[in-house]
């Protein structure tokens, strides 16, 4: 039994009792990562002397008797768009190969203060921008269920860490589904906090209204132990909240009686497959039977959700993207002639083409003539969808549905054709639009393969989401199943 399959109040109980140390468990990640990263490539970049180092010094502090953090020891993964003091962060990018940051991200530095260990940057869709992790200027992730498909993205190297064993935990962002959507694929658990619940300081900025960081874990406990770690308010956001933080393990009471679900028939529609369709199906009836109800309901403006999302964050990274110039960081070309000429050259030279597009998609979207047609229009589309998720709420308490429409495909097979790729995130979209809560987990598999249930929370409230999720994992063992590397 590998100790990466141990709950974190296992693991903890282990190191107090001096069965383990932190350089224990933190050997056990490299050891993992030597045998299988050669097939999985989640990571871009291994932080072997740093977390060896971080390692002995908090055997140290277990010795001495100080107070230890909450992710006391573990061995973490963290996406490469979220900024780590010395540590290259690339965003999967080659106009970010060269770039060593000189600051941590909020994020980082509460992750720090809980006393977890880096190990390394994860792989992930150049600039969070894919929804397969093909679009890493580097080389493509692949899936530890099937080293054929892709693990989901953008951050799939999060999500095929965790699931292959090689970190205990990682942390990712969300702009459309980069959380869920590889959780979905790689059998794991991913959850999208409220947008504003943590920091995005220190996350290189894709769609800054949509983009939200949150973890990629085992089990429903430990993202609880996560969140509760990393959430709280942060001056150096201006977009974050001014709300009190919970006590998220509290709410893992495994007691469902009485609440009351909203099923959208939007969600089960057509493009869904059958197979996770009766998973989906089956994973209702399990909370059923554990004391909740659902009802079918609507959410009228879902159809319109992927078009909404590509207008406002193809808009967003046109404007976020415009300060890699060649100038003030990253790789700049060679030889230019003048400065318009730098400029056009490290930009073709340093962006991919699906970073290109996306640029070309929200350059057009604002333009003189086309703003109010395009974005303007958008953005209260985009109202209408969270008008959508306030009337379900104000009688439900969960939304319940697939987090994909299918499970993972194939490598290569949708790299040509763009809006089918932009499709895949058709269920999880809406919920970043509105900016609620909602977490994926593993319900079942299709084929030998993870099918992901999503379950949706009010603004703030991932205490509900949270014991929702915790109730369904007790009373099944989908989450104990790991892909045989």
């Amino acid at each position: 039994m590998s100790l990466f399959d141990y709950t974190l109040p296992e693991i903890h109980n282990k190191l107090h009792a001096k069965e383990v140390s932190v350089s224990d468990l933190t050997e056990e990640a490299f050891r993992n990562i030597g045998a299988r990263e050669e097939r999985v490539k989640a990571y871009l970049t291994l932080d072997e002397e740093g977390a060896r180092e971080t390692a002995r010094k908090l055997d140290d502090k277990l010795a001495s008797g100080e107070a230890r953090g909450l992710l006391f020891g573990l061995p973490m993964g963290v996406k490469d768009n979220i900024v780590t003091e010395g540590l290259r962060t690339t965003c999967a990018s080659q106009f970010l190969s060269n770039y060593d940051p000189i600051y941590d991200a909020t994020v980082m530095t509460k992750l720090r203060q809980a006393d977890a260990v880096t190990l390394g940057k994860m792989n992930m869709d150049e600039f969070a921008m894919g929804g397969s992790n093909e679009n890493s200027s580097f080389y493509p992730v692949r899936n530890p269920w099937d080293l054929e498909r892709v693990p989901g993205g953008s951050s799939g190297g999060s999500a095929a860490a965790v699931a292959a064993g090689e970190a205990y935990f990682t942390i990712g962002s969300d702009t459309g589904g980069s959380i869920r959507q590889p959780a979905s694929y790689c059998g794991v658990v991913g959850l999208k906090p409220t947008y504003g619940l943590v920091s995005r300081f220190g996350l290189v900025a894709f769609a800054s209204s949509l983009d939200q960081i949150g973890p990629i874990t085992k089990n429903v406990q430990d993202s609880a132990y996560v969140m509760q770690a990393i959430a709280g308010y942060d001056a150096k956001d201006s977009t974050s909240a001014k709300v009190d933080v919970p006590d998220y393990l509290s709410a893992l009471t495994g007691d469902i009686k009485g609440l009351r679900i909203a099923v959208p028939k939007e969600y089960l529609g057509e493009g869904v497959d059958a197979q996770v369709k009766d998973i989906i199906m089956s994973a209702l009836s399990k909370l059923e039977s554990l004391g909740a109800v659902w009802e079918e309901v609507s959410l009228p403006h879902t159809e319109y959700a992927v078009a909404t999302y590509y207008l406002l964050a193809s808009s967003e990274a046109s404007s976020n993207l415009a300060r890699f110039d060649g100038v003030r960081y990253g790789v700049r070309a060679d030889n230019p002639d003048n400065l318009i000429d730098l400029y056009h050259q490290s930009r073709s030279q340093g962006f991919g083409p699906e970073v290109k597009r996306r640029i070309m998609l929200g350059t057009y979207a604002l333009s003189s003539g086309y703003y109010d047609a395009y974005y303007l229009k958008a953005q209260k589309v985009r109202t209408l969808i969270k008008q959508d998720f306030d009337r379900v709420f104000e009688n439900y308490d969960v939304v319940i549905g697939p987090t994909a429409p299918t499970t993972a495909f194939k490598l290569g097979s949708q790299v040509e054709d763009p809006l089918t790729m932009y499709l895949n995130d058709i269920l999880t979209i809406p919920v970043s639009l509105a900016g609620v809560p909602a977490i994926s987990i593993n319900a079942g598999f299709a084929d030998g393969l993870p099918v992901g249930l999503q379950i949706i929370g009010r603004a703030f409230d991932e205490s509900t989401v949270l014991r929702t999720a915790h109730a369904f994992e007790q009373n099944t063992d989908f989450h104990k199943q790991r892909p045989e590397l």
